[in-house]
This record gives structure tokens, sequence and C-alpha cells, in this order.
């Protein structure tokens, strides 16, 4: 009995379930609800319900992947935060060595991919629900359209002038976030999950290509400060912008291999946000 009760992922649960309470409250916040009101909750379910979705599907990507290619590794642990959107994300923590470019790959893929597959439709219904107004000075945020959102806001608004902005569906925007965090996990550093596919794909040289675009991040925040954030806290993280060394790194990659390096090359080209907001 004993050992059952140790078996169950305490931690896991309890975290999950204080950032559902945080995204909820975020959810409500957005709206324009009470936070402190217990009847207004429900206006928080649908950011919540698909931010968290989103980022289940990620890292559940990575952990099935991991169980497949017989890697240990924990469940998600979701972190809540203080934020406006009540969430700093989720990460999985591997504990077992990593030893061939294909394991590699597919962990380092497979959460992209889940999460972005699951993104596209609660994209489209988020956007069809969002409602379009006129653009008037000093109208807040505005976020930043990576070509994904681009491209279904044409079909959705074919008529939209530039006199007119999109206000977002609470599940449009929780959609919009997760873009975001797909096309910054998806950036080739360190142990980013695109860091881990370049290491798969380019091996040694992973090390020059992960150093080139953390210097281009330099120019990038010109255009926005949150590229210089982001930057720090790759640093504070992982302290390092090299890639722990596998076995078979000399190992030539089958063609299916290659093919899911260029499918998570295009997710992030269709996600990539230069500037994510602008004030």
């Amino acid at each position: 009995m004993n050992d059952i009760f140790r078996k169950i992922p305490y931690i896991n649960i309890f975290l999950f379930f204080i950032t559902l309470i945080t995204t909820l409250l975020a959810g409500v916040y957005m709206e324009g609800g009470n936070i402190l009101s217990f009847r207004d909750i429900k206006l928080g379910i649908p950011f919540s319900f698909t931010l968290l979705t989103i980022l289940g599907f990620h890292e559940f990507g990575h952990y099935f992947y991991a169980k497949k290619n017989k890697i240990k590794v924990s469940l998600p642990y979701f972190i809540p935060a203080p934020t406006f959107i009540g969430t700093f994300g989720a990460l999985i923590k591997i504990k077992s060595p990593i030893t061939t470019k294909k394991a590699l790959l597919e962990i380092g893929a497979s959460g992209p991919i889940a999460g972005f597959l699951v993104t596209i439709p609660l994209l489209v219904y988020g956007l069809s629900m969002s409602t379009v107004v006129e653009i008037y000075p000093d109208s807040g945020i505005i976020l930043g359209e990576p070509l994904l959102m681009k491209f279904f806001t044409f079909l959705i608004f074919p008529n939209l002038s530039e006199s007119q902005d999109i206000i977002l569906h609470p599940i449009g925007f929780a959609s919009w976030i997760g873009l975001l965090i797909t096309m910054l996990n998806l950036l080739p550093i360190g142990q980013l999950d695109g860091g881990h596919i370049a290491y798969a794909v380019f091996g040694k040289h992973h090390q020059k290509i992960s150093k080139i675009v953390f210097i281009f991040l330099i120019p990038l925040s010109f255009l926005s400060l949150n590229w210089i954030l982001w930057g720090i806290l790759i640093i504070i993280l992982m302290r390092t912008l090299k890639h722990p060394p596998i076995l078979d790194v000399n190992t030539l990659l089958t063609f299916r291999e290659k093919i899911i390096g260029f499918v998570c090359l295009l997710i992030f080209i269709v996600s990539f946000i230069p500037v994510p907001f602008e004030i």
C-alpha cells in the first residue's frame, strides 16, 4: 500500500490544480469579471481550458516519445505564476541519458508538433468567435501576428480593413500564446526543443548555430524587448548554449527523421512573431 502512495505524483497533481486556478483567474480578469467572485469563475474557463490543453499536449508529446524510446521521464510539471496569463508554462524532467539521435529528435520534436496540431483548430474557432472593432489611438496592447494567424484571419475576415482590428476571443488569445510558446521552444538554442532537434540534425555544428541564433536575439531586441528577456531566461535556466553529447552523433539520419526536422522548421516559420507585443 505504501508503494502505491509513493507512486502517486502528488506534486504534479498539486501544481496542475494551482495552475488551473491561476489560469482561471487570469481568464476572469481578461473578461472583466471579479476574480474574488465564485460566480464569475466560469468566465475564465475558455482561456484556461485552451491554454492548459495546448501545454498538456505539448508536454505529453515529449512524455510519450520519451517512454517510446525507453527514456526515464517525469510526468509534466505545470508552473503557476502571478502573471496576466496565470502560468510560466510546463515542463518534464528527463531522468536518464538520451543516447541516440533518433530518440533525441523524436523527443524534441514531439512536443512542438503535438502542441501545434491541437492549436490549429482552437485558433480557428477562437478567431471565428472574435470581434472586429475600429482602431483607435492608444487602444492598448497590440499582438503580433504570425503567418499562420494572418492566413486564418484572411480566411475568416476577408473584408477586414486597415482601420479595423480584431479583439481576440479568450480561446483565440490562448491559441496565440500557444503559437508563441511553440515558436520560442523551437529556437535552435541550447537544450530548448529546437536545440534538441538542431543537435540531432546538425550534430557538432549545433554549437555554432546555437551561438548565431542567440546573438541574433540582439537585433531582434530593437524590435521588441521581449527578446532580451527571453535571452536572459535562457542563460539563467540553461547556463550554457551547448548541448550534451550523444553517443551516435555521427550517425546519418533517415529520410523520415529529416522530414521530422523539416516539419519543425515549417512550424517555427509559420509561428514566428518578430514583435510579440506592441504598446
